[in-house]
């Protein structure tokens, strides 16, 4: 027994120096690396933004009045002309206030005679003068609502009646210019000040998908969302052939021109598993340090760096998949090129 425990006790010092030997050993290790120095390059800021195409106007076809109607020209999908006659009401009321005025227009003839002759007093024609000219202004009112015609160029998209029907509530078409049309777009307050009227944009849809169309900003809201920290931007598309319809989903390219960014590869890159978290590992002296990286937009081979390192710094862009934090390391290559 006493032996055995001799021989247990020897093998475990054995055992214990070797672990002690092999973390030394692992930790003297120096891992080959390839590093590059970060850089800062002139990127496009371009941006994709999402909306959905809205028409550039939508107009409500509806009486002031509830009246019956008589007849309507139009069926959903008609394409129709600024001031094309697109319904007509009972005209009963019109017809009655149009003999009202023609008889007020024949006393007015006749009293004006008289007044010009000294037979009547001014305040009298004057009077009279005051009611014929109500009566051709509410006369001219009851014929708009008479004679409804359409005040853009569009297409007919809605309707709620049909001939004979009594118009009430609802309208009784709905007209939308689809020519031309335009999203709203929710750009980042940074970019207020390069955001401008005019400003050509390309736009995508997915039912098209070997299509891109070109549009400009036409309109920028004034204000910042202080939830989103977004303005609005509204956007004009040009659509002579009505490919494009309201309620599509759009995707909006907009540049913002060049700007200096810190940039790194994304060989460099290293996702944190479990997570959405991204990080490289930065070079002191011989040793890397695992460092968490905000990252941009990727263009091509690398990315914009928002925070988590700086020019100048070198990263590991090759050998890093070995490592972990305070790792001792050699420096096999010093790649000056960040795209290679």
């Amino acid at each position: 027994m006493r032996k055995i425990t001799t021989l247990f006790v020897l093998g475990a010092l054995i055992f214990t120096s070797c672990s002690e030997k092999a973390v030394k050993e692992e930790k003297e290790k120096e891992y080959p690396v390839k590093v590059v120095t970060v850089e800062k390059a002139m990127i496009n800021q371009e941006y994709d933004f999402t909306g959905n195409i809205e028409p550039m106007a939508k107009n409500i076809i509806a009486s002031a009045a509830a009246q019956r109607i008589e007849k309507i020209h139009v069926e959903i999908g008609t394409k129709v002309k600024k001031g094309d006659l697109l319904v007509e009401m009972e005209n009963v009321n019109y017809l009655q206030a149009k003999i009202q005025t023609d008889n007020l227009k024949i006393d007015l003839a006749r009293i004006e005679a008289l007044y010009k002759a000294g037979g009547v007093a001014e305040q009298q024609y004057t009077q009279l003068k005051t009611q014929v000219s109500i009566a051709e202004e509410s006369l001219s009112n009851l014929q708009k609502n008479t004679r409804l015609l359409s005040p853009i160029d569009g297409v007919v998209v809605q309707k709620n009646f049909y001939d004979g029907d009594l118009a009430t509530g609802q309208p009784i078409l709905v007209v939308m210019q689809m020519q031309p049309v335009k999203t709203l777009i929710a750009i980042s307050e940074e970019f207020f000040p390069q955001t401008t009227p005019g400003t050509p944009v390309e736009l995508s849809l997915d039912i098209y998908p070997d299509k891109v169309f070109p549009g400009k900003i036409m309109l920028i809201h004034p204000t910042i969302d202080p939830n989103t920290r977004t303005f609005t931007a509204e956007v004009r598309i040009e659509n002579p052939a009505l490919l494009i319809r309201p309620g599509m989903f759009v995707r909006v390219r907009v540049n913002f021109g060049a700007k200096e960014r810190v940039i790194i590869p994304d060989k460099a890159v290293i996702k944190q598993t479990g997570t959405n978290d991204r990080y490289v590992y930065t070079l002191d002296g011989d040793i890397v340090n695992y460092t968490k990286v905000e990252l941009g937009r990727r263009i091509g081979s690398v990315y914009e760096v928002i925070s988590g390192v700086k020019e100048g710094e070198k990263i590991v862009v090759a050998g890093n998949t070995t490592l972990s934090d305070k790792t001792k390391v050699k420096v096999t290559v010093t790649d000056l090129n960040l795209t290679r």
